[in-house]
């Protein structure tokens, strides 16, 4: 393996045999905080009779039962914290389905790790010390933004903290700074790229070479239209604001799969109907275990995205288990620019303004960036009312989407009855994204 494109191949290329070393370690370690410190596990723990003596290795993380992402809304906003407010450096958050935030908190060793991954992301992809990131994932409560950033940093490039948004000044950016890596979600690569085209500027006089993009689905064909426009190498990334951000797993060069940071993150695949493990190579929910937390150490933690783990050695040297890109998920959530949307958030929104709970989400892709529009059907009271009323309706009814989602969507008011019904479950979403 080429050391160059390696950040620690003391762990990156371990044998598997280390890796479980400290695996299991890690897990002992990190099930007794659980049960000393968070109340909550130590129920969990109770309810089924198990005493952090019984786990003598990773082979006993089936023992462990499973946290859902409703247990971290229940006890909103700290109750799942293992370590006293005074340890914390950090606070990140994403949205909840009733406009609680599910909330993820770090001590400064969790910031260290979780900007390990990101640097080993990034120098999966050929970025090196000398280097200038550009990211424009959002910075904030979103762990995006700051995930690149910290990772950048700790590698000793140059972070360039641009955000998104006002893209013809991103391209200038890119131009004048000398940007070498471009951070962000394909879709706004997408953008970035027609952009460039759009001001005249041939993508092969940009410095860019490569480019990590993550935090919404994207595809291969989509990958090749960004490596077209933009002249670069693109790479995936993934991560989720419960378990740390971007940076639990990474595309290498060889883009067969990304692998997970698992001396940190432990992996498994389940069958989302039985809860049972399935083998390696069969797509099954992804669950994952935080052995390397100390503020929030999830306890096997189902992130709904449907996956499958491969771990034979990568051709790039890597000995860490491969997971695939996901390919869909358990719930109905989606991704919408990079933001989690659950249809019971708009529910909640729509009925907190006092309207009808007949509503249709409808989502698509307009110039390469995700828009959503939600269809709801006027009472018949309120069909009868005068355009300035349901203008001022539709105003509200957007600023309260907004703040609740943290992500804009377009309103569209339907006559009474107008909406499909049926006699089974509601379609409640039409995705129109084509992700082929």
């Amino acid at each position: 393996m080429d050391i160059k494109r390696c950040y620690q191949p003391e762990i990156e290329a371990a044998s598997r045999d280390y890796l479980r070393a400290i695996q299991s370690a890690r897990l002992i370690q990190m099930v007794k905080n659980c049960y000393e410190n968070v109340p909550f596990y130590q129920q969990k723990f109770s309810e089924i009779g198990l005493l952090p003596g019984d786990i003598h290795s990773i082979d006993d993380i089936s023992k462990l039962p499973f946290t859902v992402k409703q247990d971290l809304r229940d006890n909103y906003p700290f109750g799942l914290f293992a370590v006293p407010r005074d340890r914390l450096v950090r606070i990140h958050a994403s949205s909840g389905t009733t406009g609680k935030q599910t909330v993820v908190g770090y001590t400064e060793e969790d910031v260290l790790h979780w900007s390990e991954g990101a640097a080993r992301a990034l120098v999966a992809a050929g970025a090196t010390k000398d280097d200038m990131i550009h990211v424009s994932y959002g910075y904030g409560l979103f762990t995006g933004g700051l995930g690149l950033h910290y990772g950048a940093e700790l590698l000793g490039a140059t972070a360039i903290p641009v955000s998104s948004g006002n893209t013809q000044r991103q391209v200038q950016i890119l131009q004048d700074f000398g940007s070498n890596f471009l951070c962000c979600t394909p879709s706004y690569a997408l953008f970035i790229g027609e952009t460039v085209a759009d001001m005249g500027i041939d993508p092969k006089t940009l410095p860019l070479r490569g480019g990590i993009f993550g935090a919404e689905p994207w595809t291969d064909n989509m990958r090749r239209e960004i490596e077209r426009l933009l002249d670069i190498k693109a790479y995936d990334i993934y991560g989720l604001s419960e378990i740390a951000g971007p940076g639990v797993s990474y595309n290498c060069a060889c883009q067969d799969g990304l692998h997970v940071c698992e001396d940190y993150f432990y992996p498994e695949i389940i069958d989302p109907d039985t809860l049972e493990p399935v083998p390696d190579g069969t797509y099954g929910e992804l669950v994952f275990t935080c052995i390397g937390k100390e503020a929030l150490p999830l306890v096997r933690y189902r992130t709904r995205d449907i996956a499958a783990l491969n771990r034979d050695r990568c051709d790039c040297g890597r000995t860490l288990v491969r997971m695939s890109k996901p390919r869909g998920r358990s719930d109905d959530m989606l991704i919408i620019r990079g933001v989690n949307v659950f249809p019971s958030q708009v529910e909640h929104v729509i009925l907190e303004q006092g309207l009808e709970p007949n509503y249709q989400i409808q989502v698509e892709r307009k110039d390469n960036l995700d828009v959503m529009t939600v269809l709801i059907e006027l009472s018949d009271a309120m069909f009868s009312d005068s355009v300035q009323v349901i203008q001022e309706a539709e105003r509200r009814l957007k600023n309260a989407m907004l703040s609740t989602l943290g992500v804009s969507s377009s309103i569209r008011f339907a006559d009474p009855r107008s909406l499909p019904r049926s006699e089974g479950k509601a379609v409640r979403v039409v995705d129109k994204r084509s992700l082929v």
